[in-house]
């Protein structure tokens, strides 16, 4: 995952209570504004990935391709033989899928 400091917001702070819609992405949660996707990094907050495919322009946290190929969009399903869940929710305690970050 990248890491791109997002400006800086001084009218609030994202978090379970700010208002914007969230989204477990990966390991994180992604708050979505305005068109960006900002999760918390330590003492401040990044944007998150969009994702890497040349004909989508869509949030890695939103991304909706059909033929996807990018590692870090949140709609890959496991590709462990004996789970059937997305990345984003997958449980696996034996997981060996590559794209699988497991939940935050």
């Amino acid at each position: 995952m990248s890491h791109h400091p997002a400006e800086p917001h001084t009218d609030h702070t994202h978090g379970p209570d700010c208002g914007h819609p969230s989204v477990v992405h990966e390991d994180h949660v992604d708050y979505l504004h305005d068109g960006h996707a900002h999760r918390i990094h330590g003492d401040h907050v990044d944007e998150c990935d969009a994702c890497q495919c040349e004909h989508c322009s869509d949030l890695c946290a939103t991304c909706s391709c059909a033929d996807c190929a990018c590692p870090t969009c949140n709609h890959n399903s496991c590709q462990c033989e004996h789970c059937s869940d997305s990345c984003a929710n997958c449980e696996c305690t034996d997981c060996s899928c590559p794209t699988c970050k497991h939940a935050a």
